[in-house]
């Protein structure tokens, strides 16, 4: 059974930092990319950052420069660094990968920025 835990959120000061972690169990955690998501209070859910299989990352325009993804194989975790953190940074944050159609989520950890 495929599952995925998210920890490391929490309430933090406008510029500080977060480390979220994401451990995966259940699937060959190797050969999928990794996602880390986002969904703020009435807004929808977004993607913030990926790392793929060959450890290639891309982030959202909103956090590049500031947050970093980066994955450990062999633990099967999957790590968002988040520095400088703002205000709008504030959502509660999930963890995700595609196996063929079938996408599989985290139940999320809040992370609430005070300005």
């Amino acid at each position: 059974q495929v599952q995925l835990v998210e920890s490391g959120g929490g309430l933090v000061q406008a510029g500080g930092s977060l480390t979220l972690s994401c451990a995966v169990s259940g699937s060959i955690f190797s050969i999928y990319d990794m996602n880390w998501y986002r969904q703020a209070p009435g807004k929808q859910r977004e993607l913030v950052a990926i790392i793929t299989r060959a450890f290639v990352t891309d982030y959202a325009d909103s956090v590049k420069g500031r947050f970093t993804i980066s994955r450990d194989n062999a633990k099967k975790m999957v790590y968002l660094q988040m520095n400088s953190l703002k205000a709008e940074d504030t959502a509660v944050y999930y963890c995700n990968y595609l196996s063929g159609v079938r996408s599989y989520w985290g139940q999320g950890t809040q992370v609430t920025v005070s300005s």
